[in-house]
């Protein structure tokens, strides 16, 4: 149904398409085998206000490392209650007391990888095998690792279809949407936190540095495995 070719003439109708039209041939097809993974940034709020207009009963679910900010904490629910759903958390199986004693306190401090890929990638991977798609908020100015990604791709890590609607978008698309919208986003973003992820490992950027740079710093790694 999906071979290389099919999917390469998707993401090139897709390219110069809306978001809108993305998400909705992405839920006709899959349906309830296609799922959002959310991380609450400004881009994955976008996708839950598109999402659910086309389908209020669209999947969507958060990984949940159980070292969120107390602001995100917070948005999720504002987020629940503004649309009346309840997103789904999809946790480690390795709970923070656990990891502890089989690593030792802090793991993040020392091998970061190894702790997205306990907390984050291990659950994603779980959780993406049940399904055919997922879809997701990453954008190519991001990062040069997501500069390549197209609007409908095969996920070569997770074997199956990966949709990423508003993979063109520039910052300023993002920002815009959220105003028109009146839709509510993270505060964090206003005291200079482009990306925001685990409390221990997200810090305020600098001006002039790359949005992500704030992600793990002293270390080589802009990203926790989640997206090639």
């Amino acid at each position: 149904m999906f071979d290389k070719e099919r999917i390469q003439e998707l993401s090139l109708e897709f390219e110069n398409g809306k978001p809108q039209d993305t998400i909705s041939w992405a839920f006709k097809t899959f349906n309830k085998d296609m799922a959002f993974a959310c991380s609450f940034g400004m881009e994955d709020i976008c996708i839950i206000d598109m999402l659910l207009k086309e389908s209020p009963d669209a999947r969507i679910f958060y990984l949940d490392t159980s070292l969120f900010f107390k602001e995100t904490y917070e948005l999720i629910r504002k987020l629940e209650d503004r649309y009346k759903t309840k997103f789904e958390c999809v946790k480690s199986d390795c709970p923070l007391e656990k990891q502890a004693q089989q690593y030792g306190d802090e793991l993040w401090k020392i091998t970061p990888d190894l702790c997205c890929n306990i907390r984050k990638v291990a659950p994603l991977k779980k959780k993406l095998s049940t399904l055919q798609a997922w879809m997701t908020g990453i954008r190519r100015e991001q990062t040069p690792t997501r500069a390549n990604a197209k609007t409908v791709e095969w996920d070569e890590k997770f074997n199956l279809v990966k949709v990423n609607p508003i993979v063109k978008w520039a910052c300023h698309d993002v920002l815009g949407y959220l105003l028109e919208y009146d839709i509510p986003y993270n505060p964090l973003h206003d005291k200079g936190y482009p990306s925001i992820g685990c409390q221990p490992c997200t810090y305020p950027v600098n001006p002039g540095e790359d949005s992500r740079a704030g992600r793990w710093r002293g270390f080589n790694k802009n990203e926790c495995g989640l997206h090639k």
